[in-house]
């Protein structure tokens, strides 16, 4: 690992959202839930795309052999309107970080969840997840490197860091979102999404990949797309949490 890299990466961190627009302010809630729930043509499109993510997280529990096999216990951040749970079999109690509830407080399988936080502060850092899983997250996330550090704590032995991204910071990514969902704003709204985008996605693939790697012993990666320079989406399946650099990482916050 290049350590001149990684300590640049972290000290970006805590990143500092770019504020919006006031025009795309007033308008963004609502394109939110339509962008999540695919109500448009080309959000339709994406969440079909975007299938290959909730896939990829959920593969490794969908051949688990219930209930006679052990619990696997999960804890998803970023839940969102819980859009990966019709992918997840019920193989254990499921929890989820959300700190905008109104996104899935009308959902039909909320009952499949067990507790609900706001933050990974409010999780006491034990040992107590088979996994934690994350799709389409991470790169929203100001605080990244503190939220890893603190899942690799949270993790049971052999547990499982398992994270699906957009890869952003490409030349691919960013050329299919201005070719699709940029024009349908600027068409819907006649402004200009690469504001939104830059407001919601302040980490990079890279940075990610790094940050993992780092909080790591093992990152496996697979991509959606003729390798990681020229893909969509990007997979992450981390195992053996560097509970040392954990640990002193988030020593170094407080």
């Amino acid at each position: 690992m290049n350590k001149s890299l990684i300590s640049n990466i972290l000290a970006k961190f805590p990143k500092i959202r770019p504020a919006l627009p006031k025009e795309i302010e007033l308008i963004h809630n609502a394109h939110y839930h339509k962008n999540r729930e695919g109500e448009t043509p080309i959000t339709s499109i994406s969440q079909k795309m975007e299938s290959w993510l909730h896939k990829k997280v959920a593969d490794d529990v969908c051949n688990h052999q219930s209930p006679s096999s052990p619990e696997i216990s999960t804890l998803e951040i970023g839940a969102g309107s819980l859009n990966q749970l019709p992918y997840e079999p019920e193989v254990g109690p499921y929890d989820i970080i959300e700190p905008f509830t109104n996104l899935y407080k009308d959902k039909s399988n909320l009952s499949r969840i067990r507790n609900k936080f706001l933050d990974i502060n409010e999780i006491n850092l034990l040992p107590q997840y088979d996994r934690v899983t994350s799709i389409a997250a991470l790169e929203h996330i100001t605080n990244l490197p503190e939220v890893v550090a603190k899942s690799g704590l949270l993790l049971k032995e052999n547990g499982r860091f398992r994270a699906a991204i957009p890869n952003e910071g490409t030349f691919l990514w960013t050329l299919g979102w201005k070719l699709t969902t940029g024009i349908e704003f600027k068409l819907k709204y006649g402004l200009d999404y690469s504001k939104l985008m830059a407001h919601e996605h302040v980490n990079t693939s890279c940075e990610i990949i790094e940050i993992a790697n780092y909080f790591f012993k093992k990152v496996r990666i697979k991509s959606f797309g003729l390798n990681r320079a020229i893909a969509f989406y990007v997979f992450l399946d981390c195992q053996e949490p560097r509970l040392d650099r954990c640990d002193s990482y988030l020593q170094s916050i407080r």
